[in-house]
């Protein structure tokens, strides 16, 4: 059942001092919904903001302070075209960041499955996981600086669900840091939708550094529109956007709490 209103909410916003101060609020309040509710189900995203959470949950899971055990987690998306076992692949990446330093059943966590030959069947196949599932609990989100979430680029509709996406030549300029020197990163990725992502009953966004400022400025403060989907975020009543004070630099009109 979609959570999505009609009426614009206010996101609540948290401004920390520095990034590894937004990461660490993020993972506690992880911390947190997965030792209240341990059969939770996590939307998990990938890129450079949320390594420094999963390295805090590592921790706390490593200390015995928090099990896995009964987690089940999506991941928002994967790049499409990449061989199995891609050292920038986002399966790869949670794997090495996260997946294989807990104890999450192996069966438990889903990442689409951007190397297959039929990605409409996978986008089908993904929605009907989630949905089965119960629907994710808890949705963490990056932004990027076109203002996307997920790999859903300016121009995609509130509705959209699982599907297969041409990335912009921002996102594919974003991500060439992140693959080997010489390689051009996929033009194309497999993500969730926001329609998808609007269904979670919680969403956790973590935006760190000034390149993030204008895009979440737009999306806090200007209109919901699909030039900047993280607008649409506006349309859910339980949001709550962690920046460090870079990315808080455009002074959004909202109210925040200062940690």
């Amino acid at each position: 059942m979609s959570v999505m209103s009609n009426i614009l909410s206010r996101p609540k916003i948290i401004v920390s001092t520095n990034a590894e101060a937004a990461a660490q609020e993020v993972a506690r309040r992880f911390e947190v919904a997965i030792s209240v509710r341990p059969d939770i189900v996590l939307g998990l995203a990938t890129g450079n903001s949320p390594k420094s959470v999963y390295d805090r949950l590592m921790a706390a899971y490593n200390n015995g302070k928090l099990s896995f055990a009964r987690v089940t987690s999506f991941n928002l998306d994967e790049y499409c075209g990449l061989p199995n076992g891609h050292p920038s692949s986002f399966s790869t990446y949670m794997r090495e960041k996260l997946f294989s330093k807990v104890d999450i059943e192996p069966g438990n966590y889903h990442l689409p499955d951007g190397g297959a030959p039929n990605l409409e069947a996978v986008a089908k196949a993904y929605e009907a996981a989630i949905s089965a599932s119960g629907g994710i609990d808890l949705q963490l989100l990056g932004i990027g600086r076109n203002g996307h979430i997920a790999f859903n680029e300016p121009g995609s509709s509130p509705m959209s669900r699982t599907r297969a996406v041409e990335l912009s030549a921002i996102t594919v300029e974003a991500n060439r840091a992140d693959f080997p020197a010489g390689e051009t990163p996929p033009r194309h990725a497999i993500t969730m939708g926001i329609g998808t992502i609007l269904e979670a009953r919680e969403i956790v966004l973590l935006a760190t550094g000034a390149a993030k400022a204008a895009a979440l400025d737009a999306a806090i403060n200007g209109p919901v529109c699909d030039a900047c989907p993280a607008s649409f975020l506006q349309l859910h009543p339980n949001v709550t956007i962690v920046c460090d004070n870079a990315a808080y630099g455009a002074a959004p009109s909202a109210v925040p709490t200062r940690l």
